[in-house]
């Protein structure tokens, strides 16, 4: 699953390319793909007719466009399915983006011939010659209108609201994550992987971190002095760093960014995917464990396990 810096970079290339264009028309063409939005397709589609996309923004590996403005298709009916529920203000909306696993925000010439999986079509009102796709060959991500946190400035979606703010945000606040850290009495991977603490870590940039850390991905968090949550945290954000400089991590095609580009992050990793492979540190073969339903890559010597 895409974790900051592949969202970062789709953030990235959704300011480039459609921030500030105006939608004029939206095709859903598979429902899986706006299920979060509960009012169906029609309403999706009739809501953001005519509004003018925002900012891109990003918490974590959630990412959204805040919209304004309104169009009159949005208090039309829908054909065959009665009148739509339409906000009297629509300032105060967000697209909301979750990738899942496989989803793609793809800018597009209108002449491109579709993705095999398109799921959602955004066509804008100008003359431009692109549009946005989501192209999602799993179907686990999709597209969603919410309102935004009322006097939040980020113009945060209401839903997500719970997530935690991010190492890279200038507002993430290492004091607080370390008290956080040693009440949540927890093991350290499990820490790094909740949202609601810090957001965007996942199963690679967790292994990588503490394999930078020399740290065991079931250190207790109650053991964490001050200076050493501080080490942990600067190695989370120079990893990110690091990836977002190349574009990412990807293993396979269904990570892109908005122009269809891998990054290749992938080659510079130290731990995650190189079982058997010698230590970059000290030699010795890096080992695999399952772990929460999914793996955890370590040094054996480097990130020694915890005492009983």
């Amino acid at each position: 699953m895409p974790e900051l810096p592949e969202v970062e970079v789709v953030r990235r290339g959704l300011e480039r390319w459609v921030s500030g264009r105006t939608i004029d028309t939206v095709e859903v063409h598979h429902p899986r793909a706006i299920r979060r939005h509960t009012a169906g397709a029609a309403d999706f589609a009739a809501r953001l007719k005519g509004l003018r996309l925002g900012v891109a923004r990003r918490r974590g590996k959630y990412l959204w466009l805040p919209v304004t403005g309104g169009g009159p298709a949005a208090q039309t009916a829908a054909e065959g399915i009665g009148p739509l529920v339409t906000p009297s203000v629509t300032h105060g909306l967000a697209i909301l983006a979750h990738l899942g696993m496989s989803g793609q925000l793809l800018v597009q010439p209108h002449d491109a011939p579709d993705e095999k999986h398109l799921r959602i079509r955004v066509r804008f009102d100008d003359d431009q010659d692109t549009e946005l796709r989501f192209v999602d060959q799993r179907t686990f991500g999709g597209l969603s209108v919410h309102d935004t946190v009322p006097g939040d400035a980020d113009q945060l979606p209401d839903v997500i609201a719970h997530i935690a703010r991010d190492p890279l945000d200038p507002a993430f606040d290492d004091a607080a994550f370390h008290d956080a850290l040693r009440r949540r009495r927890t093991t350290v991977k499990r820490a790094l992987l909740d949202q609601t603490l810090i957001s965007g870590v996942g199963n690679i940039y967790a292994d990588e971190a503490l394999w930078r850390s020399k740290l065991h991905y079931e250190r207790p968090t109650a053991t964490f002095t001050r200076p050493r949550t501080a080490e942990l945290l600067g190695h989370v954000r120079d990893v990110m760093n690091a990836a977002l400089a190349v574009g990412g991590t990807s293993f396979d095609s269904l990570y892109v960014n908005v122009n269809g580009e891998s990054g290749y992050f992938d080659r510079s990793l130290d731990a995650y995917g190189r079982e058997d492979e010698p230590c970059r540190r000290c030699g010795t073969p890096i080992r695999r464990r399952p772990w929460m339903n999914r793996s955890s890559y370590f040094c054996p010597r480097c990130q020694r396990p915890p005492r009983t």
